[in-house]
């Protein structure tokens, strides 16, 4: 059975984890070409980049002639997206992503026993700075796994970061303190009791 997002793979097309597969092994092909000396390999590295220029701007000139409507459906697939992303045609401001990225995980957070609010983009001295408070619990729900808060954090960076590329980094707003314990509430009338006849001879 088809996954969700793949049932419009027809002959020809590549469902989600092709693609997926396809791109992790492009990444290994150029790094390896990076990392080749020659004229061969800066060649292959030139091509790949000019490729990818006119590929984009296809892609910009498509959505130049979609309504609103096509669009928002264009930047909703997953590839299509983040190509539009890669290449600064996305429709939505990096914000935006931002935000529905957090609102995305924030379910699997709540799983774990802590929660994710979005807080907003701040100026930094690199560039924008996604802002998100998160708070971790000592509870876990299923599929939890066995990571840490350390683990959610950095799962919460990869997936903004990958939503919107124009920021700079993804900090959370620290915690607020815990507030001091309340003393134990203790009634007047124990605290006012005089004591009782027999106590006040034993007193004597």
């Amino acid at each position: 059975m088809a996954e969700p997002g793949q049932e419009a793979a027809g002959p020809g097309r590549l469902a989600d984890p092709d693609v997926e597969a396809r791109l992790a092994h492009l990444d290994g092909v150029l790094a390896g070409l990076e990392s080749a000396p020659g004229p061969t390999a800066r060649g292959a590295i030139d091509a790949v980049r000019v490729l990818t220029e006119v590929y984009g701007e296809a892609l910009a000139r498509v959505v130049d002639r979609a309504d609103g409507e096509l669009a928002g459906r264009l930047a909703g697939d997953e590839l299509v997206g983040h190509l539009m992303v890669l290449h600064g045609i996305h429709p939505e401001s990096a914000e935006r992503r931002a935000a529905r990225a957090v609102e995305r995980l924030r379910p699997a957070v709540r799983e774990r026993g802590g929660d994710l609010e979005w807080a907003g983009v701040e100026d930094g001295p690199d560039g924008p700075v996604a802002r998100v408070r998160l708070t971790s619990g000592g509870g876990c729900g299923s599929g939890c796994g066995s990571g840490g808060p350390d683990d959610v954090a950095d799962a919460v960076r990869a997936a903004v970061l990958a939503a919107a590329p124009e920021l700079a980094a993804v900090e959370p707003l620290p915690q607020p303190a815990a507030r001091p314990a309340a003393p134990a509430f203790v009634p007047l009338g124990a605290v006012a009791r005089r004591p009782a006849p027999a106590e006040a001879q034993e007193a004597r």
